[in-house]
Order: structure tokens, then C-alpha cells, then sequence
């Protein structure tokens, strides 16, 4: 009896593994690492010259200009984020809850949270040991660019910083276009992890893609 009891433990576990090892195969897996494609997103993906931000959204004909919030369904795919330094190229989903991360990388629906075309402050989360490996490589400086509805935002990263999981600072309003990356510290720990590391980055230019209308 107790034999057939550690057998069964071995398998229900075995099984355990086998799945979650696919899911991490799976949202590993929806990244596109490709040099040659991340870094044709811009001529100027390497210059880490601090550049002037766009303008704040302060005037009426500013505030014409910007975008109402779009209705999207969670977990649809909506964008597609770009680091050449990584040499990746990320999917990016509506929402951030446990089975659009599963996905790849989450848009924050928030009342405090902006899509990229309302010139406000945009946050994505993604897991540290699947989609944003690598992520505590960026430095200040460097280009990020994120596609959205035709169009292509070019942030350039101001600061990083790690802060308490529970700091619910990170994701505020903000007038200025603001795009912030947040993803779980340390990014070696097994389990739960405690803190959070951040990216937050300005952004300093827009086009409309190649091929879109204008």
C-alpha cells in the first residue's frame, strides 16, 4: 500500500512539473529574439544621449489631440514592445492578471493608468524569469519603443530603481507620457518574489508605422 502511495505521489508531482515547465516553455517562448529585426526599429536605438521629452499636454488644442481610451478585451493581444538593446520583441495583452501574463507581457487597465495614445502614464508587467529575462541589463539611456494602434512610441529610460512589491506608488497618474516597466526582484529567487524592480522612461518621439494610414 505504502508503495503504491509514493508511486502515485511521484506521478501527481511528475505531472505537476511537466506543467508548469510547459507554461514556462510557453510565455518563454512568445518573445521573438531576433538582432536584426529588434534593431531595425530605429537608426537610433543606440544613442543613449539624454534626449528632451515631448511636450507635456497642457494647452486645449494639446488635449484635442489626445486619444479617448480604447475598449479592449482582457488578455487581447493590443501591442507590440520592441528593446533592441535585448534584441527582443514582445507581444503585449490587455490587462495584467495571472492568465494574461501567461500570455506575455500585461497592459495596466487602471483608472491612474494610460493607453500610449492618451499621452498618460502607461505601465506593463511581465514575469522576470520568462519574458523580461534580462531586463535589470537596461541602463538610463536606452530606447524602448512600443507599437500601438498604428503608431510607434520611442521612450528613452530616466531611471531603475527595486522598491517593495506592495508599493503601489509605481503605477500614478502622470501628465507627462510616461512608460513604466515593472517585473519581480530578485530575479534568481525561487518562489514568490518580495520586491519589484522598475523602469520608468519618457517618451521623446512618435511616428506612424510603415504601411499604416495616417
Amino acid at each position: 500500500m505504502r508503495y503504491w502511495f509514493g508511486i502515485t505521489l511521484f506521478a501527481i508531482g511528475m505531472l505537476m512539473a511537466g506543467w508548469h515547465g510547459y507554461r514556462w516553455w510557453e510565455e518563454s517562448t512568445a518573445v521573438i529574439v531576433d538582432r536584426t529585426e529588434a534593431r531595425s526599429v530605429s537608426l537610433h536605438w543606440e544613442d543613449t544621449t539624454i534626449q528632451e521629452p515631448m511636450p507635456h499636454k497642457t494647452t486645449s488644442e494639446d488635449q484635442s489631440r489626445v486619444s479617448a481610451a480604447q475598449t479592449f478585451t482582457t488578455g487581447e493581444k493590443i501591442a507590440e514592445l520592441t528593446i533592441p538593446k535585448l534584441d527582443r520583441i514582445y507581444p503585449v495583452f490587455w490587462g495584467t492578471d495571472k492568465e494574461t501574463l501567461q500570455q506575455g507581457i500585461g497592459m495596466y487597465d487602471s483608472p491612474s493608468m494610460a493607453q500610449p495614445d492618451q499621452l498618460g502614464h502607461t505601465g506593463l508587467a511581465g514575469h522576470r524569469d520568462t519574458v523580461f529575462v534580462g531586463l535589470d541589463t537596461l541602463q538610463p539611456g536606452d530606447r524602448i519603443y512600443l507599437d500601438f494602434q498604428d503608431q510607434t512610441y520611442e521612450y528613452q529610460i530616466r531611471k531603475t530603481w527595486i522598491t517593495d512589491a506592495n508599493d503601489r506608488s509605481v503605477l500614478t497618474e502622470k501628465q507627462a507620457p510616461t512608460l513604466t516597466l515593472t517585473t519581480c526582484y530578485p530575479f534568481n529567487f525561487i518562489g514568490s518574489a518580495p520586491d519589484r524592480f522598475i523602469i520608468q522612461a519618457d517618451l521623446i518621439g512618435k511616428q506612424t508605422l510603415e504601411g499604416s494610414a495616417t
